[in-house]
């Protein structure tokens, strides 16, 4: 018959020391000595910052360590053995919590600890922390967090339970070591602190660590900025098409709805809260607002320059300005040179000589001179009346659109520079917000 194997001096220790063990004591002797449980953090990444439900998923190196006064053993007894693992469930576990958890990770725990001979526990875990942050996200992407972890333990006070740091705060503030810094965002620091929160009495124990990240903007500006800006630089130059024409409108629609269709497209880019608006949003708003305006001021242009003299004259504002700027009220004798000359040529071809006296009233050439009485010459000196007073209201109605032609190119700068001046505050007051966050 086969002798049983001999147990191993790990496995003898193990049982040694779970034989007897209460999970459910807190592990002192002296149950008026409290348990410190000092604590590290360590952040590898930043997994997702939801700025609609205001929430952040990092994924931390989180470390335990406390004294376990009733797993001690002498190493000479089990062989040298220094170290060993136990299973997590199997010893007693400090019930320290993050305070802004909100959400149930992802990824499973380490289920087992390391003891040393001393009574010393390590409880080493990677775990994903969706925990509740509250986002500023207005001056996207340009923005900066300060999303903090609390970690606490849920019933015991510090006479019971007291936390401390494993490492010197210090050296926690700028450990960048594992942290990915390939993705969206830039560790800046994780500063911490101690403080104890008094309720019913008692203290608290607390250790805040405040997780400073910074968007990277490159992104953002070659996808959402700068697209913006060159549309805004074609929609400028398209004042420079002639008005009266309707190119510049038509060229202004299509600059408006291709500005639609890339903020459907890229709506998902934009971070979504139903707190404050983003500065980008109001930005591609006032974008929007400003190509609406672009449009409207070319159609109205374009309808000042379509009416007839008649809605001209009957517009008080219209008369006005062309009271002002236009140069309408010539002398009726300049408007007359053209047909006198008109009638001067006829006169040397036809043979007969007409005398056109400054003083004399237009009217007069209707009536023939006494010594002369042929029917066909009077039929002539009709016809020249008639050919002349075309002429002359054909002059006057060719000045007036040229005057009110004149004018609505005036009012079409005039509106152009104020369209530009106030894009131009608008670009300066921006640019100076983005610059000052980003320079912080």
């Amino acid at each position: 018959m086969l002798d049983k194997p001999k147990r191993s001096s790990l496995n003898q220790l193990t049982r040694m020391l779970l034989r007897r063990y209460d999970c459910g004591v807190r592990p002192v002797v002296n149950w008026t000595d409290p348990t410190v449980i000092y604590i590290d953090f360590i952040i590898q990444s930043i997994l997702e910052v939801d700025g609609q439900n205001q929430k952040v998923t990092t994924s931390i190196w989180y470390r335990q360590i406390w004294t376990d006064e009733f797993l001690v053993w002498d190493p000479e007894e089990f062989d040298g053995i220094n170290e060993i693992s136990l299973p997590s469930d199997a010893i007693w576990v400090p019930d320290v919590i993050i305070t802004e958890f909100v959400d149930v990770s992802p990824s499973s725990g380490v289920p087992y600890v390391y003891v040393n001979s001393s009574g010393m526990v390590k409880n080493y875990k990677p775990i994903q922390v969706v925990a509740a942050c509250d986002l500023q996200i207005y001056a996207f992407p340009f923005d900066k967090q300060n999303c903090t972890l609390t970690f606490r333990s849920w019933l015991h006070s510090v006479k019971e339970v007291d936390l401390a740091f494993w490492r010197d705060p210090d050296d926690i503030a700028s450990d960048k070591r594992s942290f990915m810094s390939d993705g969206e965002w830039e560790l800046l620091s994780v500063p911490s602190r101690y403080w104890r929160l008094h309720v019913d009495d008692q203290d608290y124990a607390h250790i805040q660590f405040n997780v400073l990240i910074r968007r990277r903007p490159l992104l953002y500006v070659v996808s959402l900025l700068i697209p913006s800006i060159f549309l805004m630089v074609v929609d400028v130059i398209s004042f420079y098409l002639p008005p009266n024409t309707g190119t510049r409108i038509s060229f202004k629609v299509s600059i408006l709805l291709g500005y639609t269709v890339f903020r459907v497209n890229l709506m998902d880019e934009t971070p979504a809260t139903s707190v404050t608006t983003p500065l980008i949003g109001v930005f591609f708003a006032v974008c929007m607002a400003l190509l609406v305006l672009s449009l409207a001021k070319s159609i109205l242009v374009v309808k000042l320059l379509h009416h007839s003299e008649r809605e001209v004259k009957e517009m008080s504002i219209s008369a006005c300005l062309l009271d002002k700027y236009g140069s309408s009220c010539q002398s009726f004798g300049d408007s007359m040179f053209t047909s006198v000359r008109t009638l001067n040529d006829l006169d040397q071809s036809s043979g007969y000589e007409f005398d056109f006296s400054s003083d004399e009233d237009l009217v007069s050439l209707s009536e023939p001179p006494p010594s002369v009485s042929s029917p066909r010459l009077e039929r002539l000196l009709h016809q020249l009346t008639t050919i002349r007073s075309n002429l002359q209201q054909a002059e006057e109605d060719g000045a007036a659109h040229t005057d009110w032609l004149a004018l609505c190119y005036k009012v079409d700068r005039f509106l152009f520079r104020l369209y530009l001046l106030v894009l131009l505050a608008y670009s300066v007051t921006l640019l100076s917000l983005w610059g000052s966050w980003s320079a912080v």
